[in-house]
């Protein structure tokens, strides 16, 4: 349990590293696309080829290292907690992501954006008192195919919707892209072929290409996110689908439980933290800050003529 722990903070500090260095590389070329006239779509949102230059920038290269170090941390993570517990503690950089932005995104954090943060906290606490073993993933395989097959529409319908929403999407890619991680979680702990290793039964096994559909994915839906909208608030999305939905097929499907006697604490901290999560997604809006210029705000849309 406690090596569980540590490889998923660990992720989580990775993760919300690279949150708020992608968010400064994707500000960075979408200040610099202004300047030169870039263009998005006509409903606002980024074309692909700002989101395509925003990945050049070296802040979003090193986020994007970290960014997979921390999914192999998470990958194991999964392996070793209940789900419940391993994806709300790696969901847990959004702390991170709130108190870096405050440094390098310019970010002047409320009173309640604050708080929210402490309760999240708090919740990983009672999370971590209450988690009891994880159960053995064991799953028929057409359980899998129907994973590889939620993974590709939600990636590719999402991307459309986004597309189409445009600059008024970016919780919708948050939560979007929060699924697409739930989904790789979800793949990486009902994988076959991994303990013992057979390589027949790994790679005929359609969990293992739902991974990288859900992670490729999520990843550019989340990139879309920062570019478009708060990143408190697309990162705050992506913690609530990255939790609660893994969490519940984790109880449910995958026989992960909460220690004898502690089912109503573990409860308690789950829906805490998704509360806190939301609660900084809430505050967090470029609205409720008033708006005001900066590092984090987001220059005007140029149309496609």
């Amino acid at each position: 349990m406690l090596m569980g722990l540590l490889t998923a903070v660990a992720a989580s500090i990775c993760y919300g590293t690279g949150s708020v260095l992608q968010a400064v590389g994707s500000r960075k070329s979408a200040r610099r696309e202004a300047a030169a006239a870039g263009r998005v779509t006509q409903h606002g949102g980024p074309s692909l080829s700002s989101t395509a230059k925003a990945a050049m920038t070296w802040e979003f290269i090193l986020g994007t290292i970290l960014d997979f170090v921390g999914f192999g941390l998470g990958a194991l993570a999964a392996r070793l907690l209940p789900l419940f517990l391993s994806q709300t503690v790696i969901s847990a950089n959004l702390v991170i992501t709130a108190v870096l932005g405050v440094r390098l995104l310019g970010i002047r954090l409320t009173r309640a954006e604050w708080a929210s943060i402490g309760v999240v906290c708090s919740a990983l606490v009672l999370l971590a008192s209450a988690a009891g073993p994880e159960g053995g993933g064991r799953t028929p395989i057409g359980t899998h195919w129907w994973l590889l097959v939620v993974s590709l529409l939600l990636m590719a319908g999402g991307t459309a919707l986004v597309r189409v929403l445009g600059g008024r999407a970016a919780i919708l890619a948050g939560l979007l892209s929060g699924l697409g991680f739930g989904a790789l979680g979800v793949g990486v702990r009902v994988l076959n072929g991994i303990d013992p290793l057979d390589l027949g039964t790994l790679v005929t096994d359609p969990a293992l290409y739902a991974i990288p559909v859900a992670g490729i994915g999520g990843m550019y839906l989340h990139t879309v996110a920062l570019q478009i909208g708060s990143v408190n608030g697309a990162t705050a999305a992506l913690v609530v689908g990255e939790t609660v939905l893994p969490g519940m097929i984790g109880v449910w499907w995958l026989g992960d439980a909460s220690r004898p006697g502690f089912a109503w604490l573990a409860v308690l901290g789950f829906v805490l933290a998704v509360t806190g999560a939301v609660a900084v997604a809430w505050f967090g809006t470029p609205e409720s800050h008033g708006a005001e210029a900066g590092p984090d705000r987001q220059p005007e849309p140029v149309r496609v003529p």
